[in-house]
């Protein structure tokens, strides 16, 4: 069977073709090609500034979560889905050069007969911890309040998502014009950064249900049936043969599984502002590799051809993942960020610069391909395993 009907099978998409096509109708903003809608100055009506708003959730993440909790009663767990949630907003308008100046509004829908105050209560405090990590790095988050709401006729476990809004100056505003003879700078998503108190995964919230499934044992369908869709089949509930606490070596200390697995989010705000301070009017083009993972440059190209054939190497998370549930890496190319969830094109002569900075907070940075024109749109990646895989 297809690593495609599975993931359907299981109700996510990798592509998300159903939502694009319902939207592929919807006014695009000022900027069709900015990684994020930018709006007119709704707020104030200067032109010569310009709006944006942005929602997202921690997916499906919070049911490992929740068995994690569960597991352990560790609530130290519940910081990373927060984390998780405001990264999914805040990273995505840092591509377009927003960086200051947030407004960040929550909305939490719980089972109240299975999420306790106490998860509220870390949910709320991290995001207060979160954006004073990110203010003392000059980047200005204000949260705003936000719902909570009990809906556990239609949440199983917990759903956390925030809704942030910016304005900015449209001079400021960096839209996406990659240009055949750009190289592609990938920014690590695994190991610690220096504002970071762990080692990270590299796990994003893109790909949770997969990786959930394909990793975990059988036993936790039966421990915890409202950590999945009960409408999914059997035979692709928890179908690998790892426990949470199972430990594995990385770079010479034992993680345990789950611990990798729920790695939060990584925010790359602190080196973006920097990025932006000096290079921002060489950048080309500043993808974020979450929905589609590595091919999510493909939405932002035109007759380009991208070839991305010196990729950071996969990090024990995915080589993991991919072990576990025997998924092509093709497939796995396009749900997972495979270890690195930025990247930046721009001219060969400032990648080292670009190198240079990602490396004074400690984020292993190299130039991982370049762009070539080409009749349409089209993406090679040159796999760890040596395998061309064409998009």
């Amino acid at each position: 069977m297809s690593d495609k009907l599975r993931y359907d099978m299981r109700g996510v998409s990798a592509t998300k073709d159903e939502v694009h096509a319902a939207i592929k109708h919807l006014d695009k903003g000022l900027y069709p090609n900015a990684f994020c809608k930018i709006l007119p100055d709704i707020a104030a009506g200067d032109n010569q500034y310009c709006n944006l708003m942005h929602a997202d959730t921690a997916g499906t993440k919070t049911s490992l979560a929740y068995m994690y909790w569960q597991e352990t009663g560790d609530l130290d767990v519940w910081k990373g889905i927060a984390q998780d949630a405001i990264v999914m907003n805040l990273d995505d308008m840092g591509c377009v050069g927003c960086i200051d100046n947030i407004l960040l509004s929550s909305t939490i829908g719980r089972n109240k007969n299975l999420i306790t105050g106490d998860v509220i209560s870390t949910l709320i405090n991290t995001a207060v911890e979160f954006t004073d990590m990110l203010r003392s790095h000059g980047i200005n988050v204000h949260l705003a309040g936000g719902e909570t709401a009990d809906v556990g006729d239609i949440v199983r476990t917990l759903d956390v998502g925030y809704t942030a809004f910016g304005r900015m100056k449209r001079s400021d505003v960096v839209v996406n014009d990659i240009k055949a003879g750009d190289v592609i700078v990938g920014l690590a998503s695994y190991g610690q950064t220096t504002y970071e108190d762990r080692y990270n995964g590299g796990m994003g919230s893109n790909g949770l249900t997969s990786a959930r499934h394909d990793v975990f044992n059988f036993d936790y369908a039966e421990q915890y049936p409202d950590s999945f869709d009960p409408n999914t089949p059997k035979e692709y509930i928890y179908v690998g043969m790892r426990y949470l606490k199972d430990e594995i070596e990385v770079d010479g200390k034992k993680i345990d599984v789950g611990s990798l697995v729920l790695s939060p989010t990584r925010t790359y705000l602190p080196v973006i502002k920097v990025l932006l301070d000096e290079l921002r009017p060489y950048i080309n083009g500043m993808i974020h590799c979450t929905g589609g993972a590595q091919t999510k440059i493909l939405k932002f190209i035109q007759n380009k051809h991208i070839i991305k054939d010196n990729m950071l190497p996969i990090p024990p998370l995915f080589q993991l993942i991919q072990q576990e549930s025997g998924v092509s890496y093709k497939e796995m190319y396009q749900v997972f960020n495979m270890g690195h969830r930025l990247e930046l094109y721009l001219p060969e002569k400032y990648a080292q610069e670009v190198i240079n900075i990602a490396q004074s907070f400690n984020i292993d940075a190299q130039i991982i391909g370049r762009v070539e024109e080409s009749v349409g749109e089209k993406l090679t990646i040159l796999s760890e395993e040596g395998e061309q895989l064409i998009y």
